[in-house]
């Protein structure tokens, strides 16, 4: 007996090492063989204690292709890429408004166009916006028509003037009525009058109705010129309108986040309870429709006694017709067996979301900064988003001479290994952007861990935002870049199947199409666990500030041992933010609507009623998904305080008052249940040694 004491707890003469942290659980030694012991440690969470850089070869790797992204830009404007795009230039070769050098094999080339500052489109209404191809031939003019020229003899009387011919080079004006090859190197009459553009100087027509051939693949009802009108009038006579709604759209996202602190137990049981009620009705709705149908169907019928062909058909329909109901109903009773499943199950959890939403309420409360990080990364991704434009629009117009055989017209093309600039600049589209979207779930988390971990609310840092940002500097901009890429990997697959299917459409098989459709599919649901486990690895390194594999694999692991809880937060808390962002559009248009149906000085407000929607709906969606990274980090706080702490001198708790009340309500439940689990079998035992006979030789002492 006394050598199993020794063995199973400490050994002799070596004292157990006191543990300060509480999230350090001590090391427990398994004896294999005398003489031999292995060491079996387990994950360490020392919150806000050690920070040291993280993933750097990853920061190193970003910063090269970040380097390279800048060597595409510095190439383009070396090579003239940007001086074509901004200046212009003419289906010879020639940049508009500077002194060319000549390209061999292209006539007409090397033209000093100094006064020749604009680019003319002889047929300007022949451009295709979609394939983005300029099939009409451009010249370098000093002065774009500002009316409207119907004959050669206007051409010529322009040209005499202005000093502006709007001829091919080779052709002199005063001679422009009586040469026969005016009708190909001539523009197409009437010449629509134009003026040219603020920054990039072409000569586009004032006339709208020009651009409808290829606009209404755009937006349909373009070629109904006074209906265009008629929009942009009423755009243009509600512009102060459309800013207040905007405004008024931003002031109810806010409130709506202070105000789900207060009234989160009420919205979630309301919601919870209209969502079971919904399906219910729906379910209810779907099989009474169903059975009325077929016994309509069976009176109709009974009262047919001659068949006809019109008889025949209508029996059909209407039994396909029964078939679709009778596959709605079933699917809808599906859907509503497994919602009151769920809700059976996850019932006490629902309790811990709210409890979740109440907390965050008061963290924007501590940190008023986490209003201002959807406006923050809204201007990092707009100011990359231009400058990635741009350089695609360099891209557009760098590379060599090539001479188009279909149009005759001099373009510029990048051929060889130059042509893998576009795909390079492509990637960094998609590995950037959401570089930028990670660094605000990083920022977040780090701002979010701090106040948890903190027990006196008042030593806060005096910025918390602006040291979550410095650490993310300092340390963790490798870890965002590992998962932004991870996150890149999966999304440029899925957008290539996405083009292949748009290119393929009409022309593939059906069971090609269902391939493609469900690659597709599954790569998006695929996408969107990644972001889940991200955020959350995210919040694991703004914790103990490991790496980002080791941090997925903690946060993994947390969120397995929590897979009830994680499915009741998703599941109650997403819909309810996702009725927050119904609310706030409901309610900018409804007011919109109020407002523009008084302001009756223009018939159409359709339009600056959808951008007033579009913009709530961006807002809203922008708040709202800050408050649930917050709710999501909260969470993964709380089960780790909930995993390491018991609430005992030397491991309290962190953990807010309300989710304080939630574990003790929790503990109160299952105590409860124990209780009653065990006043049976206490019972039997006790009956069991009443009836069991004493022992011969026993005393009853």
């Amino acid at each position: 007996m006394e050598q199993r004491k020794a063995t199973s707890g400490s050994q002799p003469g070596r004292p157990r090492k006191k543990v300060d942290n509480p999230y350090l659980e001590a090391d427990h030694s398994l004896q294999i063989h005398p003489g031999y012991r292995m060491r079996r440690t387990k994950r360490e969470w020392r919150p806000l204690e050690d920070r040291s850089c993280t993933d750097l070869p990853w920061f190193l790797l970003f910063t090269v292709f970040c380097v390279g992204m800048g060597s595409i830009c510095g190439f383009t404007i070396a090579t003239g890429g940007a001086a074509r795009l901004v200046f212009g230039y003419d289906s010879y070769g020639n940049t508009c408004g500077r002194r060319n050098e000549r390209i061999e094999g292209v006539r007409l080339s090397g033209l000093d166009q100094t006064d020749k500052k604009y680019v003319f489109f002889l047929d300007p209404c022949n451009i295709d916006i979609v394939q983005r191809k300029i099939k009409s031939m451009a010249l370098c003019v000093s002065l774009c028509p500002d009316e409207e020229l119907k004959t050669y003899q206007d051409l010529k009387r322009f040209a005499m003037h202005n000093g502006s011919e709007l001829c091919s080079y080779e052709m002199a004006g005063h001679r422009y009525p009586n040469l026969p090859e005016r009708f190909d190197k001539c523009p197409k009459l009437p010449v629509p009058p134009s003026k040219s553009l603020p920054v990039f100087n072409r000569c586009t027509p004032v006339d709208i109705s020009c651009y409808a051939k290829f606009a209404e693949a755009v937006v349909t009802f373009v070629s109904d010129n006074s209906m265009l009108h008629r929009l942009i009038a009423g755009v243009m006579a509600s512009k102060e309108i459309i800013m207040g709604l905007c405004l008024l759209a931003l002031v109810l996202s806010m409130i709506l986040m202070v105000i789900i602190r207060y009234i989160s137990a009420v919205l979630v049981w309301i919601l919870t309870a209209s969502v079971v009620l919904g399906s219910l009705a729906g379910t209810s709705i779907l099989w009474w429709l169903y059975i009325d149908h077929r016994l309509t169907a069976n009176q109709t019928v009974s009262t047919k006694t001659v068949e006809t062909k019109d008889a025949k058909v209508e029996a059909g329909t209407t039994r396909d017709s029964a078939q679709g109901l009778l596959v709605y109903a079933i699917a809808a009773t599906v859907f509503t067996v497994i919602l009151l499943l769920l809700m059976l199950f996850m019932r006490k959890r629902v309790s811990l979301t709210i409890a979740l939403f109440h907390v965050a309420g008061k963290v924007f409360i501590h940190l008023p900064l986490l209003t201002l990080q959807p406006f923050c990364t809204f201007l990092a991704l707009l100011l990359f988003w231009l400058y990635w434009s741009l350089v695609l629009l360099f891209l557009g117009t760098t590379g060599n001479p090539v001479q188009n055989e279909e149009t005759g017209l001099t373009e510029f093309r990048l051929t060889g290994t130059l042509q893998y600039m576009t795909w390079y600049h492509a990637v960094g589209l998609i590995w950037i952007s959401e570089f930028i979207l990670a660094c605000q779930q990083m920022t977040v988390a780090g701002a979010v861990v701090t106040y948890y971990f903190t027990r006196d609310k008042t030593k806060l840092p005096l910025t918390p935002i602006l040291s979550s940002v410095l650490r993310l500097m300092r340390y963790h901009l490798g870890t965002v870049a590992k998962g932004s890429f991870i996150i890149t990997l999966v999304k440029i697959p899925r957008l290539m199947l996405m083009y292949i299917h748009n290119q393929l459409k009409g022309k593939e098989n059906a069971f090609a199409r269902c391939m493609l459709k469900t690659c597709i599919c599954c790569l998006w649901c695929l996408e969107k666990c990644l972001n889940y486990l991200n955020q959350n690895a995210y919040a694991a390194t703004a914790i103990n500030s490991t790496s980002f594999c080791t941090s997925a694999r903690d946060a993994f692991v947390i969120l397995v041992e929590n897979a009830l809880r994680v499915a009741a937060i998703n599941a109650v808390g997403d819909f309810v933010l996702f009725l927050g962002k119904v609310l706030i559009v409901t309610s900018t248009a409804f007011a919109g609507v109020l407002l523009l149906n008084y302001q009756r000085d223009y018939a159409e407000w359709v339009l600056p009623l959808i951008i007033v929607c579009l913009f709530a709906f961006l807002v809203a969606h922008c708040f709202l998904s800050v408050f649930e990274i917050v709710v999501d980090v909260l969470f993964l706080c709380f089960a780790i305080d909930t995993k390491y702490n018991d609430g005992t001198p030397g491991r309290e708790f962190y953990m807010d008052k309300a989710l304080m009340e939630f574990v003790e309500n929790s503990r109160k439940l299952e105590r409860a249940a124990e209780r009653g689990r065990s006043r049976p079998t206490e019972a039997v035992s006790v009956e069991g040694e009443e009836m069991k006979p004493m022992a011969p030789g026993t005393s009853s002492a």
